[in-house]
């Protein structure tokens, strides 16, 4: 048995990247995160939030008597369901209110690296300790997320659902540095690593902060949404 470990779009308006990130302040993007199971406040330095890791969208990993329980309709033939079942979860992430581009890189954990819009954890690209998703991909589920055998619900790769929903360039969470995370299109054309450094992201303006931010983007390709570790200082989560 195995066990699993583990933008808005921006115009085309050339504008030079805020490069004194401490001027930043992205407590703009706390009404942003809405839904039963998030909440997002100001508190002191951090954007905190909050979340019982419970996706708005249906899946195969809640009880079949359960009406959020919807078999798996997606486009992976080598589809194979994991022995975990979502549960509840106690997510408080507590993110720098003014992020700042740090010093010396610091690696993402395995575990929550960041959260998405409705509250699920972003994970690396990792199933375990330098373990690719080769394997495990196939039991990502219609909206490419799945549980980890404590029932932690958790996107690796492109929340789905929510491009679906926002659109494939939109803002989509926040990585616990403070910095965003966009999605796989941006002016119109598809996101590739080739685009982006190797931390996954690139410095210049987008919808939420005109004067030009660095920010993440998902990609269909390895990494998916972080490379070799956080732009800036990472804050916490507790769990």
């Amino acid at each position: 048995m195995i066990i699993f470990l583990a933008c808005k779009q921006s115009d085309d308006t050339t504008v030079t990247p805020n490069t004194n990130t401490s001027t930043i302040d992205i407590s703009v993007l706390k009404n942003k995160f809405s839904g039963t199971s998030v909440t997002a406040t100001v508190e002191g330095d951090y954007l905190v939030i909050r979340s019982n890791g419970i996706p708005d969208h249906k899946s195969p990993y809640f009880a079949k008597t359960d009406a959020r329980y919807e078999a798996y309709n997606g486009s992976n033939s080598k589809f194979s369901i994991n022995p975990n079942s979502i549960s509840e979860q106690t997510l408080v992430f507590k993110i720098p209110l003014h992020p700042n581009k740090a010093s010396n890189t610091s690696a993402t954990p395995l575990g929550p690296i960041g959260v998405s819009l409705n509250g699920i954890p972003f994970f690396n690209q990792y199933a375990g300790p330098n373990q690719p998703l080769t394997n495990e991909i196939n039991s990502f589920d219609q909206y490419l997320g799945h549980p980890q055998q404590f029932g932690q619900y958790h996107y690796h790769q492109e929340p789905t659902y929510l491009t679906t929903k926002n659109g494939k360039a939109a803002f989509l969470g926040l990585l616990l540095d403070g910095f965003p995370v966009y999605g796989p299109l941006e002016n119109g054309k598809a996101v590739t690593n080739a685009d982006l450094d190797n931390l996954h992201g690139h410095s210049h303006a987008t919808t939420e902060f005109p004067e030009g931010i660095y920010h993440y983007h998902i990609t269909d390709a390895d990494p998916y949404i972080n490379g070799s570790g956080f732009y800036g200082t990472a804050g916490t989560v507790s769990k």
